[in-house]
């Protein structure tokens, strides 16, 4: 059994690639991912934004488009529709055998709109129609504006997956926004994903642990992203253990997605938010990388997530609080750079587009 596998089975996770391009999907490379246990792909502006500019087997394509009068705006989503069908048809089989529980790829509305619920709304629809799959999954940022677009498009049977999360307030409202589609009266066979960023967090902790210098601050440096999300996963348990103790296959349930989950530090452990955050039904998405080091070197003995560790992690919390770590701060911070990557690789790709057109 492979490494990747292994995650799924015994350990109930779901290990997906957070990668798309088209040499992934032409060379047979994503296929091969598949076989050795990758159970679904995720993509975002920065992603293809990268395949584009580092390829040529766009470049026909993009000529084609720009013959027939599209805008570069228009080409754009041209090309990623067409990759996320393909990535979808290339994740069928896992989805079917999963029973709708895996098998998904992520496409994500432009993040120029991370501001504007009502206008990502309509995007969110009109993607979910056009790549007509029904293993697709519609990114949507976790911003005040766009958290009630989660409820509407789940109601509506439009699967979500709901990114940019960084702080477990946040975490707290994508939850609630997900249960409330799936009250008596809104049964719904959409599905969910809450992806919570993890390795941003231990970058920025980190500098303001350095910059506070003491011995107690500089002793908690690579701490924050784990038991941030362990405790998260605490959260998870409160509001859907009920339903997975029923049946852990419902749609009723919302899956936690690690994300961000590639080592940034390089005195920490490769697979320090792989091996960290084992747990039942989440979802650990990694870039090309991680998932090989996972293939390579997963350790034999891996540890569940279990209430004693969630005990721990609120301690190194406090701890870090009480060192003068503000969490507010660190959040809203993550938030805006986070939304402003994203814009910024969105305007740098369209930027891409509009010279080889």
């Amino acid at each position: 059994m492979t490494n990747l596998k292994r995650l799924h089975r015994p350990y109930g996770q779901s290990p997906w690639l957070d990668n798309l391009s088209r040499e992934l999907l032409t060379s047979g490379q994503l296929h091969t991912y598949i076989n050795q246990g990758v159970r679904g792909i995720t993509s975002n502006p920065t992603i293809i934004a990268n395949a584009i500019a580092g390829s040529t087997l766009y470049d026909e394509q993009i000529k084609r488009l720009a013959y027939e009068g599209l805008s570069t705006e228009e080409i754009y989503w041209k090309i990623v529709i067409d990759d996320i069908k393909s990535a979808c048809d290339a994740f069928k089989g896992v989805w079917e055998e999963s029973n709708r529980e895996d098998g998904y790829a992520s496409l994500e509305v432009s993040p120029t709109i991370a501001h504007d619920g009502t206008a990502t709304l309509e995007l969110a629809r009109k993607l979910w129609k056009e790549v007509d799959r029904p293993n697709v999954m519609i990114k949507v940022p976790a911003t005040e504006e766009c958290i009630p677009v989660v409820e509407t498009l789940l109601s509506e049977g439009i699967n979500v997956n709901v990114t940019l999360i960084f702080s477990l307030r946040v975490y707290k409202k994508v939850a609630g926004a997900h249960s409330a589609s799936h009250q008596l009266h809104k049964r719904n066979n959409a599905r969910s994903v809450a992806s919570l960023f993890v390795s941003r967090i231990d970058s920025e902790v980190d500098k303001r642990l350095e910059e506070i210098g003491t011995d107690e601050a500089l002793a908690l440096r690579g701490k924050t992203a784990i038991a941030q999300a362990r405790l998260a996963y605490d959260i998870f348990l409160d509001n859907f253990a009920k339903a997975a103790v029923v049946d852990s296959d419902s749609s009723a349930i919302q899956r936690l997605l690690w994300a961000s989950t590639s080592t940034k530090n390089e005195s920490y452990d490769d697979l320090i938010y792989v091996s960290g955050l084992i747990a039942p039904l989440t979802v650990n998405t990694m870039p090309e990388d991680t998932v090989n080091k996972v293939v390579d070197h997963l350790p034999e003995e891996l540890e569940s997530i279990s209430l004693e560790s969630i005990a721990e992690a609120l301690e190194t919390v406090q701890k870090l609080q009480e060192v003068g770590i503000n969490f507010d701060d660190v959040y809203q911070q993550l938030e805006d750079e986070g939304v402003k990557k994203f814009e910024d690789s969105f305007t740098e790709l369209l930027e891409k587009l509009e010279s080889k057109k």
